[in-house]
């Protein structure tokens, strides 16, 4: 055999042996990341003193909690954590809906909400911005890290005001099932706002139903309405209650159905950002169609609700959004963002706040749903903008510009969690990939 035969067929096992280096030096990279760990301090240092959702706010928020409850028991006494969870238990509805936060009655003056009271916390109030529904699925999802991380089984049977914890998660769901429900979509609804945001149109304020809500049905709610009745079955089993949760898998696989039936566009390959119910509160010539929610598709990502390709082609078409924009990082929540003027509260200007504006919040949930469908180098490259600039500013900013200027609490709890859960996640993707056998150890993080 002469050498140039050789080398032919010697030459696919030496390029492959190439892109296994090649690859095994990124994954060790990514587990050894500096940057990563430095964030991970901060975050950790953050967490550790308190569950409110930052500097300007003085209630603990649940759909904010639920994005660092994971990084919180990292840190934070177990039982800690535990009775916060259960303080969103002690104000529930007599339907099963949830509040939206809690706070100290001292700090009600602050901010004019319809405040509910609980006798079993006389010195809490707490309030619900009614045109989002994600409250419950945001507690139940909570409930599951909290008892997947801790191992604490047995609280699921608890009682807390006449009934099991695991019965009031029931009673959450079962909220949402009676009393947001649309029969002719099979998906439930909510009032009108840009992608996740909790902020009407309608209204100068915009957090709270009334006679100008226009009812919908988005992805968001109801991708987050599939990962919560995924969690809730899941901690039926967990509790020894596998009878209970068939209802609510086959509630579930219904959902998901429905949201590729009704609310994913097969043409445009992206989720219709809204199904109104009775007309919308935008102009007729607003083409709402041509806007992407890169929110709630992160959301309905995690949820399963899109094939690995269609992950790929998501990602492609935000980066080009990202560009097109001159965003700093995939945290561009929609895109493009409906023109100013459009929502009746100020802060809702093109590309301000939930109108386009670039939340680590919600990027660093699309950074896990790459990991999710193994695209590691994508995620990667993705999540390392939003990690440095937590370090270049010096903290956990809830939004940015699109110039990258940070706005809002710079202490914000749910940019810590996201980035946190994002990083350990990759890091757990590339340690996987690596194998044990090239010696790699992940730092840990001890529970206190």
């Amino acid at each position: 055999m002469n050498r140039r035969m050789l080398i032919l067929l010697l030459l696919p096992v030496l390029l492959l042996s190439c892109r296994e280096d090649g690859e095994t030096l990124f994954l060790r990279q990514v587990v050894q990341d500096p940057l990563m760990a430095q964030v991970d301090s901060m975050a950790q240092a953050l967490a550790a003193t308190g569950f409110n959702a930052g500097s300007v706010y003085k209630e603990v928020w649940i759909r904010d909690f639920n994005t660092f409850v994971a990084l919180s028991l990292t840190v934070c006494d177990t039982a800690q954590v535990r009775d916060a969870l259960e303080t969103f238990l002690d104000f529930q509805g007599p339907e099963g809906d949830i509040p939206d936060a809690f706070v100290s009655d001292v700090d009600t003056n602050a901010v004019h909400y319809h405040y509910r009271y609980s006798r079993a916390r006389p010195r809490l109030a707490a309030h619900k911005n009614t045109v989002e529904t994600d409250q419950e699925s945001s507690l139940v999802q909570a409930v599951r890290q909290y008892v997947d991380r801790t191992g604490d089984v047995a609280w699921l049977t608890s009682v807390r005001g006449g009934k099991t914890v695991l019965a009031h998660l029931e009673d959450a769901m079962g909220y949402l099932r009676k009393h947001k429900w649309d029969d002719g979509y099979g998906l439930i609804t909510g009032a009108t706002t840009a992608d996740w945001g909790d902020v009407q149109p309608e209204h100068g304020w915009g957090v709270e139903i009334d006679e100008n809500t226009h009812y919908t049905v988005d992805i968001y709610d109801n991708a987050m309405f599939v990962l919560a009745l995924d969690d809730l079955a899941a901690l039926c089993r967990t509790a020894g209650a596998d009878s209970l949760a068939a209802p609510w898998t086959a509630l579930k696989e219904g959902v998901c159905a429905n949201v590729r039936a009704h609310l994913w566009d097969p043409e445009r390959q992206k989720f219709h950002p809204h199904l109104y119910l009775a007309g919308s509160p935008f102009p007729a010539d607003l083409d709402e169609e041509a806007i992407w929610y890169h929110g709630g598709t992160a959301v309905a990502a995690l949820a399963g609700l899109l094939s690995p390709e269609e992950v790929a082609a998501t990602h492609a078409r935000m980066l080009e959004h990202v560009a097109a924009a001159g965003a700093q990082s995939v945290g561009l929540t929609l895109y493009p963002a409906y023109p100013s003027g459009t929502f009746a509260n100020p802060m809702m200007g093109a590309y301000q706040y939930q109108n386009g504006g670039d939340w680590t919040w919600f990027g660093a949930r699309w950074i896990r749903a790459l990991v999710q469908n193994g695209m590691l180098q994508e995620a990667y490259d993705a999540l390392r903008p939003m990690l440095q600039r937590v370090v270049d500013h010096g903290g956990f900013y809830e939004w940015y510009k699109l110039d990258g200027t940070p706005v809002g609490s710079g202490t914000y709890r749910g940019t810590a969690g996201v980035l946190f859960s994002a990083s350990e996640a990759l890091r757990a993707a590339a340690c996987q990939r690596l194998g044990t056998q090239q010696g790699i150890s992940v730092p840990a993080t001890e529970r206190k």
